[in-house]
């Protein structure tokens, strides 16, 4: 990325929301909860799966790698934007700029292809629940996890060694983080190339798992039908209904974010649009996939059984 001025020697000014100050306050009470609450839910969840051995299943191998995924990228963000909410000239240096975003495209790529996966985990245990054990074993499992984290970082990395920008003004961007779509309105080169990319990319890591999410879940619901029991299917139905919540909020959002044309974002709503799926789902997937679950509840009264 070329300096083109003596502001950029320094790095970039972030907005965030100080054009809003009289909801400053708000805002960071509302961003301490969530993040808090993110790293209470997703770190209690990685305990209870290693330290109970009933939970070491495919199902919760993924979800320890959803909880892990979610800690890390609420924590590349939420902190600096608590910071920045009383900072008179929040800052980030090329450098931080560049590791952020890096870190959090590659993360926010995993958790769409993760999702994918848990949605074709559960497709198998309730399709063929006999063969589930064979189809969904150890190796397969490790091999699916380290795919799709592998995958992350690669196209991550495509995306961001590709960008070749000159900015030419005032280096200030309309956002709470160092965001992609944010730097490219920025930059006074031509960004078509750099923006197609992010739109072929946006197909594969958003439109096609969603897609897949979609019509995993379509399945499920005619395992479920099947279902004689009127108990039995009204908790299936609660469970799916709760997981497609989240999933569409996060899907729904980065789709509206990264799968439209450029010139019809409005900065403002771009960047409280990412809240949802920066803050608000790492904090929701915890308590939506696995807290609510028998299983879990099962070893948190293990473990306090323990302590008592």
């Amino acid at each position: 990325m070329a300096k083109d001025n003596d502001t950029a020697e320094f790095g970039f000014f972030l907005i965030g929301i100080s054009n809003y100050p009289e909801w400053r306050d708000t805002f960071f009470t509302m961003l301490l909860i969530t993040y808090l609450c993110t790293l209470l839910g997703n770190g209690l969840i990685i305990f209870l799966i290693h330290f109970d051995p009933h939970l070491h299943t495919p199902m919760y191998f993924f979800l320890s790698n959803l909880s892990f995924l979610d800690l890390c990228y609420g924590t590349a963000s939420m902190p600096q934007a608590l910071v920045h909410c009383f900072s008179i000239h929040p800052y980030l240096s090329y450098s931080q700029c560049f590791t952020q975003m890096s870190v959090s495209l590659a993360l926010a790529t995993a958790e769409c292809l993760l999702l994918a996966v848990m949605a074709y985990d559960r497709v198998v245990a309730i399709s063929n629940p006999l063969r589930y054990s064979m189809v969904m074993n150890g190796p397969v499992c490790l091999w699916l996890a380290v795919t799709l984290w592998g995958v992350s970082v690669v196209l991550s990395a495509m995306l961001v060694l590709s960008l070749r920008l000159r900015f030419c003004g005032a280096n200030v961007i309309n956002h709470f983080v160092c965001e992609i779509l944010s730097l490219l309105k920025l930059a006074c080169s031509d960004t078509s190339v750099n923006e197609l990319m992010i739109l072929i990319t946006g197909i594969f890591t958003l439109l096609l798992p969603f897609g897949f999410v979609l019509l995993s879940y379509v399945r499920i619901v005619a395992a479920v039908l099947r279902i004689r029991s009127s108990q039995g299917k009204f908790k299936a139905f609660s469970t799916c209904g709760s997981h497609l919540t989240v999933v569409t909020i996060f899907y729904g959002t980065t789709i509206s974010m990264y799968i439209k044309p450029q010139s019809k974002s409005s900065p403002d709503q771009d960047k409280f649009i990412s809240v949802f799926y920066g803050a608000l789902t790492p904090m929701l997937n915890p308590l939506i996939y696995s807290l609510r679950n028998k299983d879990v509840k099962g070893a948190m009264r293990k473990v306090m059984a323990k302590m008592a």
